[in-house]
């Protein structure tokens, strides 16, 4: 990719123009963590001392240092002249018009192809979301909250009304989930002020967490999916191996911080039950209160107090966390994993936007109940290659993107809902065979 350094010597980055003028070989030198530069659309920014102050978080813009940021940036950026002007005191030049518009092992014919493709759907308005679905969504979650109270005002807490209260109260949730995603992602509204301001609203006020936290770890994913280092919904805390090549290492190196062999009966007892009630509202409150995040405290406070006014009269503290919190956690970590888990989980390779998502998602097949229990998320390639998409658009894009792959010969997964779910403790066997094999004779 490019044979030399520098051709001329950098601006400054608080300059009004870059002028320097460089290759590709120079660009990936600047790829430590005092020193990023990256590239979007040939232009060569200097990130090293801004990135801390980028709004999506340091760490999702510092994974693309070294390397060509356009596809991405691109994806999560809908007002792009608007981003300019942070950009603009970053430049210090752009590549050598000998260098090719991609990095290191990108195929170009992909990149072009789904640039063309993007900006079709976008001239047919698939990036332009309809009101009344969001409104329609947004009522059944109240609807279901205001309806559990009822019953048990009305009819007491049997264990029957118990149950159905739970279920009624799980599902509010977990839909408030896929909601909060949408207004996280932008694809509600055309300004992403009115974006970020409702979303607070939902994943605050209905949800008790953070917009902030939520946005951080989850544009990380995004961006870098099942990439160790980079994913954070990959970083197991050593209680789980994934993939085919971290087993291996672990095995190797005689790590056993858990049987891993066993990991995928003791993935019952730990995640699904585990996630949401322990690991995340632990996560993210430390978060809100070590990163002094009043504004999303104060939302998440809002949810807490009504939660609990509501439910305690009926079974105390305890009684109120456990109704709620338990079935959603397993509603959660289902879907979001049948998604991912089973997919190529491996180290970084900076391939193309198409490649990188399609190796790290698969589908679920489409039917009224897989959409709304998934929240549209049964569509996870769509959805990844064209996060800023509308859910309700992801049908019409699918059969374009899947054309796509088969041009380029990319694998476009579908599964059903229980071959999803069944292939998540497959896949996780399947990794701690491979443990057990390298630590016993490796």
């Amino acid at each position: 990719m490019g044979g030399g350094g520098q051709l001329n010597d950098p601006v400054e980055p608080g300059s009004a123009k870059g002028t320097g003028v460089y290759t590709w070989e120079e660009v990936q030198r600047h790829c430590s963590k005092n020193d990023q530069w990256l590239v979007i659309n040939r232009k060569v920014y200097n990130i090293s001392q801004w990135a801390r102050r980028h709004p999506g978080g340091f760490r999702v813009i510092s994974h693309y240092s070294g390397e060509d940021a356009t596809e991405a940036f691109t994806a999560f950026h809908p007002e792009q002249k608007f981003v300019q002007k942070f950009l603009k005191p970053l430049l210090v030049g752009e590549l050598a018009s000998t260098e090719p518009n991609q990095d290191q092992d990108k195929n170009a014919t992909i990149v072009e192809d789904f640039e063309n493709l993007r900006a079709q759907v976008e001239k047919e308005g698939l990036f332009q979301s309809k009101p009344l679905f969001f409104c329609l969504h947004l009522g059944h979650i109240l609807l279901l909250e205001v309806l559990a109270w009822l019953m048990l005002s009305y009819w007491g807490t049997s264990w029957t009304m118990t149950l159905l209260c739970a279920v009624m109260l799980a599902t509010a949730q977990s839909q408030a989930g896929w909601l909060q995603h949408d207004f996280g992602h932008l694809s509600v509204f055309k300004k992403s002020k009115w974006n970020h301001l409702v979303h607070k609203f939902v994943i605050g006020h209905l949800k008790g967490a953070s917009a902030n936290w939520w946005n951080h770890r989850h544009f990380q994913h995004h961006a870098k999916p099942n990439i160790f280092m980079k994913d954070p919904d990959i970083y197991m805390l050593d209680i789980f191996v994934l993939g085919n090549t971290q087993p291996v290492e672990y095995g190797i190196k005689k790590i056993k911080y858990m049987p891993y062999n066993h990991q995928h009966q003791y993935f019952f007892l730990v995640a699904p039950p585990l996630l949401i009630p322990v690991f995340y509202n632990f996560n993210i409150m430390k978060t809100m209160i070590t990163h002094r995040d009043w504004v999303d405290l104060a939302w998440a406070s809002t949810y807490y107090i009504r939660y609990f006014y509501c439910y305690t009269p009926f079974y105390g503290f305890l009684g109120s966390l456990l109704t709620q919190l338990f079935l959603e956690s397993h509603w959660f970590v289902w879907v979001t994993q049948m998604n991912h888990l089973p997919m190529e989980i491996e180290y970084e390779r900076r391939q193309d936007w198409l490649t990188t998502q399609l190796l790290s998602t698969c589908n679920i097949e489409q039917s009224f109940f897989n959409d709304w229990f998934s929240g549209h998320l049964n569509f996870q390639i769509e959805h990844h290659l064209f996060p800023r998409m509308p859910r309700h658009n992801y049908r019409l894009v699918a059969p374009r993107v899947k054309e796509l792959c088969e041009k380029h010969g990319v694998p476009y997964g579908m599964k059903t809902l229980w071959r999803g779910m069944v292939d998540v403790v497959r896949s996780l066997k399947t990794s701690g065979d491979l443990w057990l094999d390298a630590y016993l004779h490796k």
